[in-house]
This record gives structure tokens, C-alpha cells and sequence, in this order.
């Protein structure tokens, strides 16, 4: 019985993610992102905690999910609407991803933001061993988790949300 439970939580908790349904979590007490590396395509490195001081999306996502293609328009628009105020996107490409399919990905659609491989999937498991794409993680000015995503956000509350952390 104990079993069937835990595959029944598992099914709703994947529907909830393909379906485009959001999960969130956030604490009182935020945590500290992690100090992790992030490859580039261009093979430049970027430190996740260089970037206090800034609102910062990581968005785990994968160029075989469609609600991941399905969401990258909207990052995009969040992107250039926030970013002249001091808001950051990395859209970190998945291990088991193709780095071809990613840069021509990123190309074609001419993603204007930071796009990573996470090859050795270091910086997925850093962030608490992602593996359901899209996963988008929010982290405030002082490098601090406030909001995890899995499947598509909101994008409505997740622009709220952007807007008072670049308030503050």
C-alpha cells in the first residue's frame, strides 16, 4: 500500500510538472544559493554567487521538453523587460542534452540571456538535484533562494515577484 502511495504522489507530482502546473516553495528563512560554477556556450564561466547585487532566474531546461520550448518566449520577454534594472536569466541546458541541439537552440531563437550546458550536471544537483524540466529557480539580491518552479510558472506572479525583489 505504502508503495502504491508513494507512485500515486509521484504520478501527480509529474502531471502537476507536465501540465504546466507550479510548484513553489518558499521559506521564511531563505537559503543560500549555491556557489557553483556555470559553463556558458562560449565556454566562459559564471559564478552564481557573483551575482548579488541582482535579481537572478536559473531556468533548467531541456531542448526535448516541450514545456520548456513552450516557456522560453515568456523568459525572453521577462528577460528584456526586467533587465536594464538589474535582472539576470540563466537558462542552464540539461547533462543529458545535445550542446549541439543547445547552441543552435539558443541561435535560432536568438536567446538574448546567458545559456549553459550543465554536462557533468554538477550545477543541477547543486540546486538541490533537479531533474524535472522546466525548473526555474528565483534568487533575490543577496543570493538567496526565494521561489523554486517546477513546470512553467506563472508568469504574471513570477513578474510581481521579480518587481518587488528589484524593489527592495
Amino acid at each position: 500500500m505504502d508503495r502504491r502511495r508513494h507512485l500515486a504522489s509521484c504520478a501527480g507530482l509529474l502531471a502537476t510538472a507536465c501540465t504546466g502546473g507550479m510548484i513553489l516553495s518558499g521559506c521564511s528563512s531563505r537559503e543560500s544559493a549555491p556557489d557553483v560554477a556555470i559553463t556558458l556556450l562560449d565556454g566562459s564561466s559564471h559564478a552564481v554567487t557573483a551575482q548579488k547585487g541582482k535579481v537572478t532566474l536559473v531556468n533548467f531546461w531541456a531542448t526535448s521538453c516541450t514545456s520548456c520550448v513552450k516557456e522560453m518566449p515568456e523568459l525572453v520577454s521577462t528577460f528584456e523587460k526586467y533587465k536594464g534594472q538589474g535582472y539576470q536569466t540563466y537558462a542552464v541546458a540539461m547533462s543529458y542534452d545535445t550542446p549541439a541541439f543547445v547552441s543552435n537552440f539558443a541561435q535560432t531563437r536568438q536567446l538574448p540571456f546567458h545559456v549553459a550546458m550543465d554536462s557533468s550536471g554538477a550545477v543541477a544537483k547543486a540546486f538541490g538535484d533537479v531533474r524535472l524540466t522546466p525548473t526555474s529557480i528565483l534568487i533575490d539580491k543577496q543570493g538567496r533562494i526565494v521561489k523554486r518552479y517546477v513546470g512553467p510558472p506563472d508568469f504574471a506572479a513570477l513578474h510581481k515577484q521579480i518587481e518587488e525583489l528589484l524593489a527592495a
